[in-house]
């Protein structure tokens, strides 16, 4: 399994990216600095045979 991170500065759109990218995220995304203090934890399914590959490098 591959881990990724959502990192950057505030009010940039990262609760609404992960939002959009896992099915049942409900990030609270506002138009306030600092809005998402606890980090947000998703799964998204890739489904890609090369992932296989990667995974097996690390």
């Amino acid at each position: 399994m591959l881990r990724a991170g959502i990192v950057g500065l505030p009010n940039v759109g990262k609760s609404t990216l992960f939002n959009a990218l896992v099915a049942n995220a409900k990030a609270t995304a506002a138009n306030f600095p600092f809005c998402t203090i606890e980090p947000n934890v998703g799964v998204v399914a890739v489904p890609d045979e090369r992932l296989q590959v990667l995974s097996n490098i690390s």
